[in-house]
């Protein structure tokens, strides 16, 4: 259990980072100083986070999706690949208006297709079995 915490905390605290988040703002969130927030998560920070109208990758529940600014509208798309293998986009003709909610549509696409779904989250395990 302690080795799968670390584990997500590691995702979070990179995500974090991709987000523009501090070592001071990662040490507060989990009531450590920046320097333990440093030592704990070395590779969180040290890219910056892209500038708008560049992609970025996420990564959750062993797949990933990249998030793009369409510069003709502003607005937000993703297309990933779950762990699963399937792959998927937004449609083309839906943007969404911020970074953040084309990465929640994403994430939650990439929590649908896990590898095996015995490894999916509780709120999704099949149990009809």
């Amino acid at each position: 259990m302690d080795a799968e915490v670390k584990r997500l905390t590691a995702i979070a605290a990179k995500t974090a980072g991709s987000y523009g988040a501090s070592y001071e703002r990662l040490g507060a969130a989990w009531g450590i100083t920046r320097q333990g927030a440093r030592k704990k998560w070395p590779d969180a920070i040290g890219r910056s986070a892209p500038a708008e109208g560049e992609a970025s990758l996420i990564e959750l529940f062993g797949g990933s999706a990249e998030l793009s600014r369409d510069p003709s509208s502003g607005g937000w798309r993703w297309a990933g690949k779950g762990a699963d293998g399937t792959r998927d986009e937004a449609d083309s003709t839906s943007y969404y208006p911020t970074k953040e909610e084309a990465a929640a549509h994403a994430g939650a696409f990439l929590k649908e297709h896990v590898a095996d779904r015995r490894q999916a989250p509780a709120d999704h395990r099949d149990t009809s079995s």
